[in-house]
């Protein structure tokens, strides 16, 4: 008789014990956090509105261009950081230029379905007069996302030149975060 109560007894705890390690009702229906946005993800472009157009004919000043980031999947997506921009220039001259990223604190953004957010790129204008050498023409725009592989290829739609600072520390055109 000992020996079935032993059975009986050791059932009861092994069935407590899978009880116990059951996951809560309330935590089955949270809702994963959401991961981060793929290039197939995303859809990408130059803002062309008025107020987002760089001002390209002034050369006294930095001005910035954006570019969109717009979430086509039908999952949420997140994106944080600095998207790679690399610059094709039109010239012989010019060679493909890596912008530098800002000093500024990059965001985490959450993007819903059909949500855009987009970055800013400083830009150093420079007057058709300036040396040849000292001056990059853009035509396309390599753009990957953050934390990505996969690159979009914009083509530059606003004309102008750039003050040539491929190799500067601390050059007039570089990149902000996303967000920002």
């Amino acid at each position: 008789m000992k020996s079935k109560l032993t059975a009986v007894a050791l059932a009861t705890v092994v069935v407590a014990g899978t009880a116990a390690a059951a996951v809560p009702a309330s935590a089955a229906t949270a809702k994963a956090a959401p991961t981060r946005c793929h290039t197939a993800d995303l859809k990408a472009g130059f803002a062309t509105g008025e107020d987002a157009k760089p001002e390209m004919d002034q050369t006294k000043k930095q001005t910035q261009a954006f570019i969109w980031f717009t979430n086509q999947s039908k999952r949420t997506c997140t994106l944080s950081g600095f998207a790679g921009v690399d610059m094709i220039g039109a010239q012989k001259t010019d060679s493909t230029w890596s912008l530098l990223r800002s000093a500024k604190k990059p965001q985490k953004i959450v993007l819903e379905h059909g949500d855009t957010v987009d970055f800013s790129i400083n830009l150093l204008p420079v007057a058709k007069s300036t040396p040849q050498k000292q001056k990059f023409v853009p035509a396309k725009f390599l753009v990957t996302p953050p934390n990505e592989t996969k690159h979009f290829t914009l083509k530059w739609p606003f004309g102008g030149q750039i003050l040539k600072q491929d190799g500067a520390t601390h050059p007039g055109t570089y990149v902000n975060p996303v967000g920002l």
